[in-house]
């Protein structure tokens, strides 16, 4: 795994610490979620399994190292920081909630403690994959809710922010609650169902649209599902219904789908058709799928591309990666910010959840309530399996439906305790 794949920053830090003589001093380093994103009341964590392997892979070749020592602010770095950058290997401990879990502003999603060094240049891979397979994770939640138990399917590769970050989306969604993803790398990396047909360029190669569907059903059998919006929406549906069985059913991508989905309903079900299915795609959300359900539109399942792909209205994740402990002269000194609008509390934290609301305690606390962090890494290396993406993707519709709404976070009063002593001690410290 590159260790280029960070900010310069991290690397010049590091660097600083050896030349102070830091380097070694065991830290602790929070990812937390420092406010939630517009329209949002709570996210779904997601993105461990990808971040553990980073941390487990993590290292720097001789063509990287040779590229950092021509790098002008790391000129009057030691020989040491290069030296030990080429036997790189991540010692340092992680505890975490399980993907899938809902959290809200002011938790923790992972806790990385080790070297003080090793934990700095952590800081810019774990939050990029932490935050984006958050967002889509909460995004595809929110989808899915709104479906009200049809099924969703993420359609959104094409219009993600890069391929790779489209097989992320799709791993991302399904973890969230969705059906499965269009994307074959996801399927194939993750093991989560795949989904797609034909699109209108199939129509469009055959010179009439009844000889693509019948081609269609050939290929496909059960599987088929047409595509009928490519001309005349309704005569799609008349023309599939004319081939009858086997088919899955139809899809709508443009115009008019509550009004459409009632039309061709219609239709399939006067062919003797009542099984066959109506999906709906085209620029859909969680707002426009619950207004269609509200309108009584007669759709199976949906899917969901751009809007989910991206997180559009919510794009970005106030997630931050702050140091809360730090080893000094044998003992440990708690760390935090109090900086206008930007303050951390200090020292390494528990989540206690109950029913009806949450408790971030001290790590070392024991509160009402089920702790959610637990240990997934040990010197580097992982405690146990991580659950894969289907037992991650149940857990989170497990937590979801039992968590109440709204669901307040509070604060332990040793911990509010500790980040009086804290400030008390920077206040005097800079008077």
């Amino acid at each position: 795994m590159h260790g280029l794949l960070t900010d310069l920053y991290e690397l010049t830090m590091a660097a600083g610490y050896f030349e102070t003589g830091l380097a070694a001093r065991a830290s602790t380093f929070e990812l937390s979620i420092r406010r939630l994103p517009v329209n949002r009341d709570f996210v779904v964590a997601a993105g461990l399994p990808q971040a553990v392997e980073y941390l487990e892979g993590l290292s720097f070749d001789g063509a990287e190292i040779e590229y950092l020592r021509s790098v002008p602010q790391l000129a009057g770095a030691p020989p040491s920081f290069f030296e030990s950058l080429a036997s790189f290997r991540f010692e340092g401990d992680v505890w975490a909630v399980p993907e899938g879990t809902p959290l809200f502003a002011g938790e923790p999603v992972m806790t990385v403690r080790g070297p003080l060094w090793q934990a700095q240049i952590a800081e810019t891979y774990l939050l990029s994959m932490i935050s984006f397979q958050t967002l889509i994770a909460t995004k595809a939640a929110r989808i899915v809710e709104a479906a009200a138990a049809r099924g969703v399917v993420e359609f959104g590769t094409r219009r993600a922010q890069s391929p790779e970050a489209g097989v992320l989306a799709g791993r991302a969604a399904y973890v969230g609650g969705c059906l499965g993803t269009s994307n074959v790398l996801t399927g194939f990396r993750y093991g989560i169902p795949v989904y797609g047909t034909a699109a209108h360029s199939w129509v469009l190669a055959f010179p009439d649209e009844l000889e693509a569907q019948r081609e269609l059903q050939k290929l496909l059998g059960a599987g088929t599902i047409y595509l009928i919006d490519t001309y005349d929406t309704l005569e799609g549906a008349r023309k599939a219904a004319s081939l009858g069985r086997p088919l899955w059913g139809v899809r709508l991508d443009s115009g008019d789908l509550g009004a459409l989905a009632q039309e061709v309903r219609r239709i399939l079900d006067g062919a003797g058709l009542g099984d066959a299915k109506i999906m709906a795609s085209g620029d859909l959300n969680e707002y426009k799928i619950a207004a269609l359900l509200a309108e009584g539109a007669p759709i199976d399942a949906f899917g969901v591309g751009t809007e989910l792909a991206t997180s559009a209205d919510a794009p970005a994740l106030g997630a931050i990666y702050k140091m809360v402990e730090i080893e000094e002269a044998g003992a440990t000194r708690y760390t935090a910010k109090f900086s206008e609008d930007k303050p951390t509390l200090p020292g390494a934290k528990q989540i206690f959840r109950s029913a009806q609301h949450d408790v971030v305690a001290l790590a070392g606390e024991r509160m009402e309530g089920e702790p959610l962090l637990s240990p997934v890494m040990a010197g580097g290396r992982l405690v146990r399996p991580l659950p894969d993406a289907a037992a991650a993707r149940a857990h989170t519709a497990q937590a979801l439906a039992g968590l109440s709404k709204p669901h307040p976070v509070e604060y332990s009063r040793e911990l509010l305790a500790l980040l009086n002593r804290v400030r008390s001690t920077v206040e005097a410290t800079h008077a």
